[in-house]
């Protein structure tokens, strides 16, 4: 039973390596590989959960891999298999299937032939590794690589720019989910002295025990754990950019924004619920936000022009009456529910090019206009405002826009003291100063101990924020994004317990793919002298493909993507957070999104996006 529960992370893993190394040109040996990859998945799945259920469907914990291990700390791949991640392997097995052979034939000829199925098998292994996950650890590997696979297929036409910009709105929010589950790791940590495992969450007295002394902080990780969960599944006031998201291929936009990725944050929630199910509070806020997302996002379904927009916000909906069964205990009912709601998105997503056609044919023939009046009554103009606001959908962009990214991009825009020169002659010294009082930190008062962290904290967070902003010097935006990383660790270290030997893990993956996007923005600078700004897009992807990959796998490198040790430094650094410092938590965690955010904006400015030279042909701006 355990090798076959490896097998779920195995096959998709090995097909993905083998479909990088068949030619692009190639499409039936591309397509067959994706196709007997997933095949062989779905018949794995199905012939596991025969032998699972008649042993009775025990509950399987596996303890993979200890991938580090310290004083008091140890970083551990747990896999865990019950109803819930059967149901979930099984939908997504099958639905992956339907996807790669209906894809086969909807793509062919397209450009991006072997793109799109390395990612969709490079998704694949994300979405098992989040339904496998025992722990918050495994689980936030699976996550990140469903929000890199996510943004990958949404700017899939990447020479046209509203996929491309949509990519970016789309990551961007993502990130905010990001900060939830990185905050409940840092809460966690504190609240178990461990890497508590889902298994464990099982077991009523120990949970019980837990929150009756520490119930502050049960409360944050739930109120953590179902912001991540909302804006994975687009809940309220999140909702706004999943219509953005189907600016990728239909089958990508059926697999990720109908039926299995939008879903995720129902799955979280039903594998945290023995934590957070005895707190009345919490559970309340979870009907309450699935009530409102069901019935705002219902009524902006009624107006929408476009199908795949309508098919977004109606499964938005549905994952709304989901949320209402999980807050009222009916495991087995959402269960059931998520598992109708992915199948009929799914279908009604690659069926919706005919279904336009058909519409568009029976319009022109028997379309006959309704006579309307306006009228002057209450409830009528209750109806117009109500038409209105659907139509703007409630502005939830704006409103996130608003809330969140225009004061970081205000604040940003407002920190021109970070310059080449200012770097050299004052953030220098100022570091070398901050590692002088480390090396000395039994002389330093207590007062001033307390305050060094935040303080250098907020260096970097406000290094990072002016990186978000930048658009004159690609340089200048990557050496502040490394240059963050060093002022947070620098900040941590003033903590006890974290050694140099942790600076120096979490700084390896930073520094080796840190030194290579350099050499590619120097080599990218000597080729294109003329164009390299972040003004706007420009789309040199076109003609430098390799160096536009390879500055993308440095890019997930430095912003702690796990191909690298920086991972389990990231988390070692919210490991050694005290629980009484919440503020320097939350500001490495913003700085931890803000990074991800600016420098996928760097990747996106530079390559991505309509080609900047005339010589090449324009694209429309959607697809």
């Amino acid at each position: 039973m355990n090798l076959t529960i490896q097998l779920f992370l195995a096959l998709p893993l090995l097909g993905l390596l083998i479909s990088f190394l068949i030619p692009k040109k190639n499409e039936i040996s591309i397509s067959r590989t994706a196709f007997m990859t997933v095949g062989l998945s779905l018949l794995t799945t199905l012939i596991h959960i025969v032998f699972w259920m008649m042993n009775d469907g025990i509950d399987i914990n596996i303890k993979e891999l200890v991938l580090y291990s310290g004083e008091g700390y140890e970083f551990v791949l747990d896999l865990y298999f019950d109803k819930i991640a059967a149901v979930y392997l099984l939908v997504g097995a099958f639905i992956t299937f339907i996807i790669t052979v209906y894809s086969r034939y909807y793509l062919h000829r397209e450009s991006g032939y072997k793109r799109f199925f390395n990612t969709i098998l490079f998704f694949y292994f994300g979405y098992n590794l989040t339904v496998l996950s025992g722990n918050f650890e495994t689980l936030f590997i699976g996550w990140e690589i469903l929000g890199i696979s996510s943004f990958l297929l949404i700017a899939f036409y990447r020479d046209r720019y509203l996929p491309v910009r949509n990519a970016v709105k789309v990551f961007s929010i993502y990130r905010i989910g990001d900060l939830g589950i990185l905050l409940t790791m840092w809460a966690s940590h504190h609240l178990w002295h461990e890497n508590i495992t889902f298994a464990k969450l099982n077991n009523f007295e120990l949970v019980h025990e837990h929150l009756s002394e520490h119930s502050l902080f049960g409360v944050f990780i739930s109120i953590m754990i179902l912001l991540a969960a909302a804006v994975k599944s687009a809940q309220l006031p999140f909702s706004s950019w999943l219509p953005r998201a189907m600016e990728g291929p239909t089958t990508s936009s059926a697999i990720f924004y109908g039926s299995l990725s939008v879903h995720l944050g129902v799955f979280l929630l039903l594998r945290t619920m023995p934590f957070w199910e005895q707190q009345t509070s919490i559970r309340i806020l979870i009907g309450l936000v699935g009530l409102f997302t069901a019935l705002v996002s219902t009524m902006i379904a009624k107006v929408q022009s476009s199908i795949k927009s309508q098919i977004a916000y109606a499964s938005i909906g549905q994952i709304g009456l989901i949320l209402i069964e999980v807050a009222m205990g009916f495991e087995n009912l959402a269960l059931l529910h998520f598992t109708g709601n992915a199948f009929i998105r799914t279908y009604q997503l690659l069926v919706s090019p005919s279904v336009v056609s058909y519409m568009i044919r029976e319009q022109f023939y028997n379309f006959v206009p309704k006579s309307r009046k306006l009228e002057n009554t209450f409830t009528k103009r209750l109806a117009y405002t109500i038409y209105l606001l659907s139509i703007k959908e409630f502005n939830l962009d704006a409103f996130i826009n608003r809330l969140i990214f225009k004061p970081l991009k205000s604040l940003g825009l407002h920190l021109n003291v970070f310059t080449f020169k200012n770097l050299l002659y004052f953030f220098t010294p100022a570091y070398l100063l901050g590692f002088t009082l480390l090396m000395q930190e039994d002389r330093i008062p207590p007062a001033l101990h307390s305050a060094l962290p935040i303080l250098m904290s907020s260096i970097g967070l406000a290094m990072v924020l002016k990186s978000f902003t930048e658009k004159s010097s690609p340089f200048l935006t990557w050496l502040l994004i490394i240059l963050n990383h060093l002022w947070i660790t620098l900040s941590v270290s003033f903590n006890e317990q974290f050694s140099l030997i942790h600076n120096a893990l979490y700084l390896s993956g930073i520094s080796v793919c840190g030194l290579l996007g350099f050499w590619v923005l120097h080599t990218f600078k000597k080729l294109e002298p003329k164009y390299f700004s972040l003004n706007q897009y420009n789309g040199h992807v076109y003609e430098y493909p390799q160096l536009a990959f390879v500055f993308l796998i440095a890019s997930l490198g430095v912003v702690g993507f796990p191909i690298s040790p920086t991972f389990i430094g990231e988390d070692l650094i919210f490991g050694h957070i005290k629980e009484n410092q919440a503020l320097l938590a939350i500001i490495c965690s913003l700085s931890y999104i803000m990074s991800g955010i600016s420098i996928i904006r760097l990747y996106a400015r530079l390559f991505l996006g309509p080609h900047i030279k005339t010589n090449h042909e324009t694209p429309y701006k959607s697809s």
